[in-house]
């Protein structure tokens, strides 16, 4: 499908950056601080979790080991506060962390049994594995743990749609959205033969499928606003996910 039907086109206005996760992990309040550094953990473990199986060929008990243990030495030691965004983007600078944290691990002659002292994050691993045995393998990490981040981050997107158009009342917008751009592709069909088995006319399927994609990249532009530092590592990011300009 044309990247610029799917997300809903280039012309949209990009969310702002200074409430980003990566300002808000430094507020004074602890609580304002607790609630982004949950959601920035939320956004990039899958992909750590998985990076780390693939990359490092880390089994599944030490995967899960390193991944919890490496949020939270990351926020103990203050990882998040020392990234500086003239230097690399957000994902390379924790990936770069993540493989130093893992090549410690893998030197040390000994290391924390699994919960041994540390807090214990709430992470579906079952549902990271289901994922994991669909993924290719990858020479490039950087490339990689891109793919992996950009999974995650659609992912998230999609949920919040699925939330939001029932929040609304809508679930039948999210179900048009799913038909045409989750699911597995079907033969060929017509809008009216859709419409007809959904119980709505064309035009409606037609609005719905819109909205459900303008929403939708709403969504990942808001998420993605979230994790990047400056506007131009914005920018920068949405263009590699859909050619995406400020305009």
């Amino acid at each position: 499908m044309d990247q610029d039907t799917w997300i809903g086109g280039p012309a949209h206005a990009f969310p702002a950056t200074g409430l980003s996760l990566l300002v808000r992990a430094a507020a004074v309040d602890p609580n304002d601080r607790r609630a982004a550094l949950d959601r920035l953990v939320s956004a990039y473990w899958k992909p750590v979790y998985k990076y780390i199986r693939l990359r490092w060929h880390a089994g599944n008990e030490d995967a899960k080991d390193w991944t919890q243990e490496f949020f939270a030495v990351a926020l103990e030691r203050d990882y998040l506060q020392k990234y500086d965004p003239a230097r690399a983007r957000f994902r390379t600078y924790l990936r770069t962390c993540v493989d130093g944290f893992v090549a410690n691990q893998l030197k040390a002659a000994s290391r924390v049994k699994r919960g041994g002292g540390a807090e214990l994050l709430s992470l579906d691993f079952h549902a990271a594995d289901a994922e994991l045995a669909q993924a290719k393998a990858s020479s490039d990490p950087e490339e990689l743990f891109h793919r992996e981040w950009i999974r995650n981050l659609f992912q998230m997107a999609v949920d919040a749609l699925e939330r939001g158009c029932a929040a609304n009342g809508r679930p039948e917008v999210f179900t048009v959205f799913a038909r045409y751009d989750l699911d597995p592709p079907q033969e060929k069909t017509t809008y009216r033969e859709v419409a007809d088995e959904l119980g709505i006319t064309p035009t409606q399927l037609n609005n719905y499928l819109a909205s459900a994609r303008r929403k939708f990249r709403e969504l990942v532009l808001e998420r993605l606003a979230e994790v990047c530092a400056t506007d131009e590592e914005l920018q920068a990011e949405a263009s590699l996910l859909f050619g995406a300009s400020r305009k």
